[in-house]
């Protein structure tokens, strides 16, 4: 199952990143993460590691699995059962910086999870494309 919502941030691509890929501070713009422990030091890349908190939802660990610097990360948390595939893309277009978060649930058991929490789903990756806007053009 995926979930994905974008929006349009008049604001430049670089900053939009900066703000998207300084995953440690999310929950400072975001009502969608209580926390976010990362579990390396140094800057976002394949492989690091964080442990995020979300009301509603287990925790999990999610390591980064694709990155291209300044336009997209991709991480992934796995349980038994569930593989989930975060997304966060920014393209500078002549409309301003579009702004992208996807969430895929895969697996045995992924698609009962991604039924459940379609719903709460749904309203973060929305509720977190739009709050960035919010932050990066204010």
């Amino acid at each position: 199952m995926r979930f994905e919502a974008s929006v349009t941030a008049q604001a430049p691509v670089e900053r939009v990143w900066q703000v998207f890929s300084d995953v440690e501070r999310w929950a400072e713009w975001t009502p969608t993460v209580t926390s976010v422990e990362r579990l390396d030091d140094g800057p976002l890349r394949v492989g690091a590691r964080a442990r995020i908190r979300q009301p509603k939802l287990p925790v999990a660990v999610w390591e980064v699995t694709e990155l291209d610097a300044g336009s997209y990360f991709a991480w992934v948390s796995t349980v038994p059962g569930i593989r989930t595939t975060g997304e966060h893309r920014v393209v500078a277009t002549a409309e301003g910086t579009v702004i992208t978060a996807a969430v895929t649930q895969e697996g045995p058991l992924g698609w009962v999870f991604g039924k459940l929490y379609a719903e709460l789903t749904r309203r973060y990756v929305t509720t977190e494309v739009r709050r960035l806007k919010e932050v990066v053009e204010g």
